[in-house]
This record gives C-alpha cells, structure tokens and sequence, in this order.
C-alpha cells in the first residue's frame, strides 16, 4: 500500500494547489507556484506558451496571462488519476478553465462573458513537488469562443467537452492500480491495432474490438467531436490519414491508469509527413510534422467508451506553414503591413 498512499498523496496535491494558484494574488502567484514546482521544474506547453522552467518563468509565461485575462479564473478538473510509469509518478488532468474574460489572452481579444477553456495536463512528481508538467490548453477553441476562429470548419461537432458519462472521474482519495493496469492494456492493444495501418485499407487497422458500438471521441477545436466508429472515420480518421499516411507513434512521457481510466501522452507523440488532402481542408505541404497529443479514456465494460483528445493544433498548424494567431489579428482588422 506505501505507493498507494504516494499516488493518493500526490493526487490531493495537484487537485489542491492548481486550485488554490486560481485564487492566488497577482503578488503571490510565484510564491503559489514555487510552492507546487520543484525549484528546476520544466514546463512543456501549447503554443506560444512552449517551454520554460523555474517557478519564475512559468509563473510569467501561463499563470500571470492566464489569471489576467480571466481574473475570475475557476478551474474545473473533470478526470484526475494518478500512477507509475516507468518508475516515474505521474499524475493526469483534464477539465476546463471557467472565467470572465475581461482582457486579451496571448492575443485572442476578450468577450467580456464567460468562457471554458479545456486543458490537459500530465504531472511528473518528484518528493511531493512537481518536477515536469505536459500541458495542452485549447486556444484555437478559445478563438472559436471570441468569433475568431480563423481556419476551416471542423468536421466534428464543436463545443465544450463533457466529463465522464459516469461522473466518476474524480476520486482523489483512493487509486485502484490493478484496474488501471487492465484500462491501460486494453488501450495499448487498440493503439497496436492503428499501427497495423497498412496505408492503404481502413480495414487493416485491427481496433473496432476495442471500442464499445457507440463511443464517443472528442477532439480539439478543428476536429471536433464524433461518435460510433462511423462518425470517428468520417470525421477524423480518413482526413487525417490520408493527410498523414506515414505517421508513427514516438517520444511518450508516460502512460498510467488508475480503475476505469488510462491516460497516454507524447511530446511530440505522433510524428509524420503532410503528404494528402483533407485535414483542416489544406493541401498537402509535404512538411514533416510532430504533434504533441494526449489521450483520456474510459473504460466499461472492458472496452472504450469515452476519448478526450487534446492535441496542441496551432502548434501542428505553425508547422504545417500556417500562422494561425496572424490569420486571427488580421480577421480582427490587424493585418500585417510590411514583408518582414
């Protein structure tokens, strides 16, 4: 049971202290921050947060824009589970940011009403302080939010992202890791499944076995959510292979489960060529990319019934030539004025 308790302690901490840095004064907020990172903790984040490391630097780079524009900022865990992988401690978030958006955010102009901007978060803790943090929030749906959004529709149906359908994603006081280990094999034999892709049939991918008839994936703002294994391949699963045939799985920062949760992630954890039409309606660019990708899921009944997939897409489009948060100014009557 020690590691157990570890893994429950260190659930209480993160559900805690993220909380408490949504309350915490402009003054106070390194401190806040300093008091749950570790003094050399690195922060892998979307774009254009990216890296930074020390309590300082990633106090200015989110926690600062973040509590600034949203100074009301609540913070709304829908899934919290903790686990080891590979002898590490991990763990994994995922939920909204709820808050009045008075002031601009990284650019994106406010609303002055409320909005939910949906994050994905893996911790690595290290002696009850965390020593790596994975991070992806949505602020391509942030622009949808303000009447900004700046590429083509998604495929997928747009909106806030609900919690688990059993509303028992959050249980910070108890951890159950011979179910997470069933969870989490169950959704390493789906991934085996996609990677039998043989680029050319949909068929060859062995994984509707996997998957109850009618689950639900949802998928960042640009994709969108779908249903069924109808609706996924519709939706997602044939634009994006034939935009990506050569994609490939690498760079996992870990992979836990905790009961009827499993929780994997890469930075970046798919890489490919933009080789095909489709995705996002582009052209293909012939660039070679690497996505950075989280995936939530739940079980039941020994197979999947829910995915949440937050994928850094503004990242996966600066990549793919496309400056989204120019192509956002401009559409707000800030367009650039010179060829530099």
């Amino acid at each position: 049971m020690p590691r157990a308790e570890a893994h429950i302690r260190n659930k209480l901490r993160v559900h805690h202290s993220f909380k408490a840095l949504c309350h915490a004064s402009a003054d106070k907020l390194e401190n806040a921050v300093g008091s749950i990172y570790a003094d050399d903790a690195r922060l892998f984040a979307f774009h254009p947060v990216n890296e930074c490391s020390g309590a300082a630097e990633i106090a200015d780079a989110l926690w600062h824009p973040l509590r600034s524009a949203l100074p009301d900022l609540q913070r709304r865990d829908s899934i919290l589970i903790a686990g080891e992988s590979d002898g590490r401690d991990l763990v994994a978030v995922m939920g909204h940011f709820q808050g009045t958006f008075t002031g601009p955010l990284f650019d994106i102009p406010p609303t002055h009403g409320v909005v939910h901007v949906r994050y994905g978060e893996v911790h690595r803790l290290v002696n009850g302080r965390i020593s790596a943090t994975w991070m992806i929030a949505d602020m391509l749906d942030l622009m949808r939010q303000a009447g900004c959004y700046p590429i083509a529709p998604a495929l997928g149906a747009e909106g806030r992202w609900p919690g688990p359908a059993t509303q028992d994603g959050i249980l910070p006081d108890t951890v159950d890791p011979d179910g997470g280990a069933e969870s989490l094999q169950l959704v390493r034999k789906m991934h085996a499944g996609l990677l039998r892709f043989d680029g050319k049939r949909l068929e060859s991918m062995d994984h509707e076995q996997y998957w109850t008839p009618d689950f639900l994936w949802y998928g960042p703002s640009g994709i969108g959510t779908t249903r069924g294994l109808r609706g996924f391949r519709a939706h997602h699963q044939i634009p994006f292979l034939r935009a990506f045939p050569d994609r490939r799985v690498e760079h996992h920062f870990g992979r836990v489960g905790d009961g009827n949760y499993a929780v994997t992630g890469g930075w970046p954890s798919v890489v490919a060529t933009h080789l095909g039409p489709g995705f996002l309606a582009m052209p293909p660019t012939g660039k070679p990319v690497g996505m950075r990708v989280m995936d939530f899921y739940r079980v039941e009944g020994g197979l999947i019934a829910e995915n949440w997939v937050p994928i850094d897409m503004i990242d996966l489009l600066r990549q793919m030539g496309v400056d989204v948060f120019e192509r956002m100014r401009h559409l707000q009557g800030r367009p650039r004025m010179s060829l530099d």
